[in-house]
């Protein structure tokens, strides 16, 4: 089967030096990447096999009723366009990895909400960095627990959001010491991880690497049942039994 497309968002500013390094992430899992932002059309979400919201400025909290605070730093052109890939993703059964800001827009599509001062709120020490100088706490029996394990992982840092209000059908699967959440993903199929870090800048390590190998994988599956469904759509179409 050929490598599964995988519809990446990014900002408009600075999509053009974050895209290579998903992509890279998505190409050693053995897929292909398509880069989707606010200056383009509203992409077709039937055309690719997965989705992955990636990372950039704060989401708007008028998505979830909160109020704004001054030191947000918002995109309502991405907020607009996120909101509906990630809905029409869930809407088709499209697997779904967020990246930092995709995490929270994963749980704001469910129907979450989030802390805007995550920091403040928890009293926790802010790590505003690409190196991995942050600790989390993978919980037992998830999904990412099953794909990274459940020994304490050091990962990257750059948000001031985080998820406060699962969405539905959404749990934790990481948290920082100060309690924080890290990570969310959902409870039942399709797919859905959404990590407060950011991997495709730690692919040289294999725990990190698996997030985006779960994707494809998921995404490869979906693509061999649309596959099999087009198969038997012409099959039954030369044998003459087309509804």
């Amino acid at each position: 089967m050929s490598r599964p497309l995988i519809g990446i968002t990014t900002s408009t500013r600075t999509g053009w030096r974050v895209f290579p390094f998903i992509a890279l992430g998505v190409w050693l899992a053995g897929g292909r990447s398509v880069r989707w932002s606010a200056n383009d059309e509203t992409p077709d979400v039937a055309q690719v096999d997965g989705v992955i919201v990636g990372g950039g400025d704060d989401i708007s909290p008028e998505l979830y009723g909160g109020e704004l605070i001054a030191t947000a730093v918002l995109d309502p052109a991405r907020d607009r366009l996120e909101t509906t890939i990630v809905e029409a993703a869930f809407g088709l059964g499209k697997p779904v990895l967020g990246i930092c800001r995709g995490a929270q827009m994963i749980n704001i599509a469910l129907g979450g909400n989030l802390h805007q001062d995550a920091y403040g709120h928890y009293g926790a020490r802010k790590h505003s960095t690409l190196l991995p100088k942050k600790d989390v706490r993978i919980c037992s029996d998830t999904r990412l627990a099953h794909l990274a394990g459940t020994a304490p992982m050091r990962v990257n840092a750059l948000h001031s959001q985080a998820v406060d209000a699962l969405g539905d059908g959404l749990q934790v699967a990481a948290r920082d010491p100060s309690g924080m959440v890290q990570a969310i993903e959902r409870v039942s199929d399709p797919f859905a991880l959404g990590v407060q870090w950011h991997p495709e800048y730690l692919t040289y390590a294999r725990r990190q690497r698996a997030l985006f190998s779960a994707l494809v994988a998921a995404a490869r599956a979906r693509a061999g049942d649309r596959a099999q469904l087009a198969e038997v759509t012409a099959e039954a179409a030369r044998r003459g039994y087309r509804d």
